[in-house]
Order: structure tokens, then C-alpha cells, then sequence
């Protein structure tokens, strides 16, 4: 048996999330699929984290075990040839049997796209959040930041199975920064040592708050700190993010 580690790419728009759900498409379900196919018998696929419905990957990063001998090159290849062209197999390669592409994962960078110009090309709707209103980008810019250092993350995550469970919500962001590109255009980067549920999703509207002027530091900080409870901000559209990178 061989353990292999897949990066893959895929438009998240026809998927109901990473995670394999009946009866819907999901990225997961689609490589057990194919790979069973060419295992000839059941596979288990583990991803690196389970991306929402919609939400997009650039280099995601997956690992299963196969008994087949096939030379890596080629399995990327068969696998391409198998998979929706809304998923693709950037690169396989063996690992270690013990390697996990979570537990062994040092950091995850995500981007998060947002279209401000009036008009937005049907071309690009998939990939941006359309916000055609005034921000104050500056404001977007100071806030961003805030968020680096550990934090417990409680107020930035949506409900989870594994709640009840009692898992810390503590989580270590690396870097959190707002670009600008181009001037219709931003770019929120944030790098971390692992993300909740809908974590970045609620980061980013709880930003945009802070650009409309409905929010400011001081309710980023209070959010951090734990001193108001509830939701932190509205939870962005899945379709402007995009998992970057996962560090090992």
C-alpha cells in the first residue's frame, strides 16, 4: 500500500462543499469516485479542510492510500482524464503512511476577492463578492491587522458538529492584511495555523462593517477578547474565497 498527497485545484461554484454529502456533488465524493475507479475497490480521500459550498481552491491539498502501483505522473493524469473539468490534479507524489494533510499542516493562507466597481462581468461573478457600495478602504486597511496574534475565534465561527465536543476555538493568524490591485478592486490575504467554520466569511463582513463605518477597531478588539457575544459580522458570499496554500 502507498500513501499519496494530491494538490488539486477546483471552482467550488458546482459543489456543495468538500465535504461528501448524499445524494450531493462534492469535491471528496468526486476523487473516492474516480479514485475507486482506479483502485478497482473503495478509497478514502482526506482533505486538508473542508471548504464550503461555493468556495474555491487553489491548491488544496488531499492524501489517500492505494494499493495500486501505478507511477504518480500517471495517476494525475488518469485522474484528470476521470474528474469534472471543474477539478483538476495539480501534482501527486508519496509521503510517509503516517502523513495526515491536517493534523501534519503547519499553515493555510486564504484570499478573499471583492469586486467594488458597478458592473461586474458575468465572467467574474463566480469569483468575487459583488459589493458596489461605498468603503471606506483606509478604515478596512488599519482593521485588518487586529486580527493577527492568537485569539479565541468563538464570535468568527458558524455552528459545527464538532461543538459539542468542546474543541478550543483558539487559533493563531499569522498575517492579516487588505490589498488594493487595482482601484475597483480588494484583496483580503490572511494566513493561520487553522480556521473555523465560516471563520474567514465572517472576518471579511465583519471588515466591510468596519469600512461602512458601522464598526470600528475598538469592536474588532471587543470581538477578539470575548467582551460582546454573538455573531462578529454578516457572513460574506462563499464565491470570493479562495484557499490559497497549506504549509507543511
Amino acid at each position: 500500500m502507498r500513501r499519496l498527497k494530491a494538490t488539486l485545484c477546483y471552482d467550488g461554484t458546482g459543489f456543495s462543499g468538500w465535504q461528501i454529502q448524499p445524494a450531493r456533488p462534492t469535491v471528496q465524493g468526486c476523487l473516492q469516485q474516480v479514485l475507486g475507479e482506479i483502485e478497482g475497490a473503495p478509497v478514502s480521500v482526506t482533505g486538508s479542510g473542508r471548504t464550503d459550498a461555493g468556495v474555491h481552491a487553489l491548491a488544496q491539498v488531499a492524501a489517500f492510500t492505494l494499493s495500486n502501483p501505478i507511477p504518480p505522473a500517471n495517476l494525475r493524469k488518469a485522474m484528470n482524464r476521470l474528474l469534472p473539468p471543474d477539478i483538476r490534479v495539480l501534482e501527486i507524489k508519496e509521503v510517509e503512511e503516517s502523513f495526515h494533510p491536517i493534523r501534519d499542516a503547519k499553515a493555510k493562507t486564504y484570499e478573499y476577492r471583492i469586486f467594488l466597481g458597478e458592473i461586474c462581468s458575468p465572467f467574474e461573478r463566480r469569483y468575487v463578492y459583488h459589493y458596489p457600495y461605498p468603503l471606506e478602504v483606509s478604515r478596512i486597511a488599519a482593521a485588518a491587522p487586529l486580527l493577527e496574534g492568537r485569539h479565541d475565534f468563538t464570535c468568527f465561527a458558524a455552528a459545527d458538529k464538532s461543538d459539542a465536543l468542546g474543541r478550543s476555538k483558539r487559533r493563531t493568524i499569522f498575517s492579516s492584511r487588505i490589498e488594493r490591485p487595482v482601484q475597483d478592486r480588494l484583496v483580503y490575504r490572511v494566513r493561520g495555523d487553522g480556521f473555523l467554520k465560516h471563520m474567514v466569511r465572517n472576518i471579511v463582513g465583519l471588515l466591510i462593517e468596519v469600512g461602512r463605518g458601522k464598526a470600528d477597531e475598538e469592536t474588532v478588539r471587543r470581538f477578539l477578547t470575548g467582551e460582546v457575544e454573538g455573531k462578529a459580522g454578516p457572513t460574506a458570499p462563499p464565491q470570493g474565497l479562495f484557499l490559497v496554500s497549506v504549509d507543511y
